[in-house]
């Protein structure tokens, strides 16, 4: 098996919205079932405090997305054991992570979409309802066959339940203070999820079984599809409009053919007729569907919302702290696993500095963006981040030297959540309720396409910088290693400023020191 095989992959200023372009904003959604209690602000200022029902509403959204960050990394190092067990050949073994990439990136801005049209509640219950029971089905999984069905229906239940449930708690909260503190929060568990899900996943193989990071799944989402019914209220537009099938279909098969290709080039390498004839096809798909949608009189994503400096720049922000962030994991166990001889489950548990630096990101992230505002909060995050993953380019072959990469991890992972809640912000404000799905469902496109883009880009460089040294070893591993991570930090710094630079054109892109109004 490649070391690409196996590694595991690792919210703009709360402005006054902006009517949105080509008219006033639509009127907020129409309430399904009992009407929920209004989100209570606090007052002018920004001491806003939630309610005891938004906690509990809070919790649950929470607690499923969290399940969700964990499912994208919690199988990468179990993956030698699933092939041993259910007789995955070492070619076949990557489709356990690719049909699950698949799915998850290529159906979500569609789900986020169906969202709006038939209801974000409802078709959050039944992605976490499919998430379950698909769950259950690759725990007993006793063939490939049976896992990767196991793993294509997770995939989609992801792309069903990410928006839905973002969609749902952007509705919870007024645009404002306490919707910042929801996304930041959120982020920080997303984040956080990725790091558990390694730790998690090492520590369920070697105590209990591979089939343990599937059946861990199933109390939680059981629970949540109890609990759900009674405690979040359901919000879609008042007007139903058509589904833009032409849009669905050029978009989706646009997706899929580029999580393909990029999952190709880090297998195969960018060279491989594949890998260009998939990227080829993404890219003439994806043209297509901006040419569907400006024609389109019931868009799956109107043209203008695509044109709004805010959500542009902020989901060009996200895919860049994504990309770079779960990248740079990808190098720093290439770096402890064959240079410094770590195993995977002291690997894993490395990386829990990480996630408590996005914890600690994501906490502090909504107050960042409150009082420096979205632009300030993407900028000044990538630059810690970038600063923080240059100092990596030190690292040395002597075991002395991971302190330096404990303490460049937890300073960099709190710059990468304050870039990401200040992206979640910025790409979901100024939007009408009604809109609230598309926009997070552009967003999660924009996270998952960041996962899968990061880790075959550092991986082509790692792979170049060796070949051209001609050796193989610790020392040309370290070598390119060091090289990836000047790129990464390079990326990053220039996603940052770049965004904050168009960002800046936003009027009214400040704090806002009173309530916010509705979305």
């Amino acid at each position: 098996m490649s070391m690409l095989d196996r590694v595991a992959p690792a919210k703009g200023a709360p402005t006054r919205p902006a009517p949105a372009e080509g008219g006033p904003a639509r009127p907020a959604s129409i309430k399904q079932g009992p009407t929920p209690p209004a989100p209570v602000q606090g007052g002018p200022g920004r001491g806003a405090r939630m309610t005891g029902r938004q906690k509990l509403v809070l919790t649950l959204l929470l607690g499923a997305q969290f399940m969700i960050a964990v499912d994208f990394s919690i199988l990468n190092v179990a993956l030698p054991a699933v092939g041993e067990g259910l007789g995955f050949s070492l070619a076949d073994l990557q489709w356990v992570a690719t049909a699950f990439a698949l799915a998850a990136a290529g159906f979500t801005l569609l789900f986020g979409r169906i969202a709006d049209l038939v209801g974000r509640k409802r078709l959050f219950l039944a992605g976490m309802a499919v998430l379950g029971l698909s769950s259950a089905l690759g725990g007993f999984a006793t063939t490939p066959g049976m896992l990767l069905v196991a793993r294509v229906l997770q995939g989609l239940a992801t792309a069903a339940v990410t928006p839905a449930g973002l969609a749902l708690l952007t509705t919870a909260f007024r645009e404002g203070p306490l919707r910042e503190r929801a996304l930041g929060l959120n982020g920080a568990l997303m984040s956080a999820g990725f790091t558990a899900g390694a730790i998690l996943g090492g520590l369920l193989t070697d105590l209990l079984s591979w089939r343990w990071a599937f059946l861990i799944n199933v109390p939680v989402a059981a629970l949540v599809v109890a609990l759900a019914p009674s405690v979040i209220d359901d919000s879609r537009p008042s007007e139903r409009p058509r589904l833009d099938l032409p849009g669905a279909v050029t978009v989706t098969g646009g997706l899929l053919l580029l999580v393909y290709g990029l999952t190709q080039a880090g297998a195969s390498g960018w060279a491989s007729p594949l890998t260009l004839v998939a990227l080829a096809a993404a890219a003439a798909l994806l043209i297509g569907f901006w040419f569907v949608e400006k024609r389109s009189a019931a868009p799956l994503v109107p043209t203008t919302v695509m044109r709004r400096r805010n959500v542009l720049w902020g989901n060009a922000a996200g895919l860049i702290a994504f990309a770079t962030e779960t990248s740079l994991v990808f190098l720093l166990t290439l770096y402890l696993q064959e240079v410094l001889g770590y195993s995977p489950m002291a690997t894993g548990l490395a990386f829990g500095v990480l996630g408590a630096g996005t914890v600690l990101g994501g906490t502090l992230g909504g107050r960042v963006v409150g009082r420096f505002g979205a632009r300030a909060t993407i900028v000044g995050g990538g630059v810690v981040q970038a600063v923080a993953t240059l100092s990596l380019v030190a690292l040395g072959a002597s075991g002395s030297w991971i302190w330096l990469l404990l303490a460049a991890t937890f300073v960099g992972g709190v710059g990468n959540m304050l870039m990401i809640v200040g992206f979640m912000v910025s790409a979901t404000s100024g939007l009408p309720d009604s809109e609230q799905g598309m926009a997070t469902g552009l967003a999660t496109m924009t996270q998952q396409v960041g996962i899968t883009l990061g880790i075959p880009v550092m991986s082509a460089v790692v792979t170049a910088r060796t070949a051209a040294l001609g050796a193989t070893g610790p020392v040309a591993v370290l070598s390119g290693v060091s090289l990836a991570v000047l790129v990464n930090a390079a990326l990053v710094l220039a996603g940052a400023l770049l965004a904050g630079v168009f960002l800046a054109a936003r009027r009214g892109d400040r704090p806002v020191t009173g309530t916010g109004t509705g979305a």
